[in-house]
């Protein structure tokens, strides 16, 4: 058994010799007034608006907490529990009328900010937060959130995000409640709904996408973020306020047709944003520049390159229309044919007992199909990132920290491959 363990550690090190830094990590440009000034004239005037706005809002923001400050006590409040849960929506309709589910309702009221969103990371269940403290306690983030921290002002970090479901979820817990509310005691919760719908609907680039961060907050954040899927729940959820039905039926017209207008223009960029690759039409990037629609990179391991989860989740989304354009219906034709071809079979990802340390990439005669997390733009091929920005062609070549650290590899795609199957009967490519 030693021996063999041995001839296994030899054969990775051959392999890990054979790979390549194939390049660097370039990281991702904020929405400035400068960069916007290089937009053709006809399009500077909507960002100029839009980047106005932003720092209007963010303004407004920190001069709220700032004069809550100045007259309460609380400056220095605790954040309250952390972990980003406690808004269940998969309970009985009766339950969101009860004690516990009206707490959790005021609690979400209570952390909203002044601009109508909300932060992550915050268990929606504990108390509810108190003058002076902050809209999204500095405390609550996760290790790889604060590693983003570079300004003198740590705590204004993620202060309204759609990143890990904020926002989103809130929103659609307060409609679940006040559903079950009709009258007056309803009303604090619609009131707060329809002004997360307003920052929703605000935050929308000119271009049509959603950046991770609202007021804009710099960085990788303002990019256009199809990452964990947070604008494909953006568009879910004005997909279902533009219906009207069940838990938003209380909706207005206006805000119907204006969620409906979003979500078109929403649609409408994921189609432009789709990359092509030798004249072909493949997959998404986690992130894409807001002003060029250009892939764009995030956190230093995570370079600018084609993901497959991301591609899958878009391709769900697309699949939902209920009248595609033929525009709509080539695009997912085309992304789950890269999607077939860019499975990973025989091979296994995670920890195993072959005497290598860490998750690693391993042969395994059988398994699969799996999905690399990136692939090289040009090349189609897996490609993997490290703290220091490198961009490697092995995994298994990759830091350890890095590798058991994220998701490398995954079956996630497979579900937009089965649904696919019905769906592609009712939409002949064509």
């Amino acid at each position: 058994m030693r021996h063999w363990k041995i001839l296994l550690l030899a054969s990775a090190f051959a392999t890990s010799a054979q790979a390549a830094t194939i390049g660097t990590m370039t990281p991702a440009e904020p929405v400035t007034a400068a960069r916007i000034d290089t937009l053709p004239k006809a399009e500077q005037a909507a960002w100029d608006r839009y980047l106005a706005r932003s720092e209007a809002l963010m303004a407004a923001d920190k001069a709220a907490l700032a004069a809550e400050r100045r007259s309460h006590p609380a400056a220095n409040a605790p954040g309250g529990p952390s972990g980003g849960g406690g808004m269940p929506l998969d309970r009985p309709a009766a339950w969101y009328a009860g004690a516990e589910a009206r707490h959790i309702a005021a609690n979400i009221i209570s952390f909203q900010t002044p601009a109508g969103g909300w932060g992550k990371n915050m268990d929606r269940s504990g108390p509810l937060r108190v003058p002076g403290q902050s809209w999204v306690p500095y405390e609550n983030l996760p290790a790889n959130a604060r590693e983003d921290i570079t300004s003198a002002t740590p705590e204004w970090r993620y202060v309204g995000t759609i990143d890990n479901n904020a926002t989103l979820d809130e929103m659609r817990f307060l409609a679940r409640v006040q559903a079950q509310l009709p009258g007056h005691e309803g009303d604090a919760a619609r009131a707060a709904f329809r002004k997360g719908l307003a920052y929703l609907l605000t935050a929308q680039y000119p271009s049509g996408g959603w950046p991770q961060v609202f007021p804009l907050q710099g960085g990788y954040h303002d990019a256009l973020t199809y990452n964990d899927d947070a604008m494909a729940h953006v568009l879910s959820l004005l997909g279902d306020v533009a219906a009207r039905e069940g838990d938003f039926a209380f909706a207005t017209p206006t805000e119907a047709a204006r969620a409906q207008a979003a979500h078109a223009r929403g649609i409408a960029v994921i189609l432009a944003t789709q990359v092509r690759t030798g004249g072909r039409l493949t997959g998404w990037s986690q992130q894409h520049d807001p002003l060029t629609l250009a892939p764009v990179g995030a956190r230093n391991f995570e370079p600018a390159a084609l993901s497959s989860n991301e591609s899958a989740r878009l391709l769900m989304l697309l699949m939902e229309q209920p009248a595609p354009s033929p525009r709509l219906v080539a695009a997912v034709h085309a992304g789950i044919a890269w999607l077939r071809a860019a499975a990973v079979r025989d091979k296994a990802w995670g920890l195993a007992d072959d005497g290598i340390p860490g998750k690693h990439l391993a042969d395994r005669p059988g398994a699969g199909p799996i999905w690399a997390r990136f692939y090289d733009m040009k090349t189609l091929k897996p490609i993997f990132g490290d703290r220091d920005k490198s961009i490697q062609d092995d995994v298994n070549d990759i830091s350890l920290e890095r590798r058991n650290g994220y998701s490398w590899y995954g079956a996630g795609p497979a579900q937009a491959l089965k649904a696919y199957e019905t769906w592609a009967k009712a939409h002949a490519a064509g």
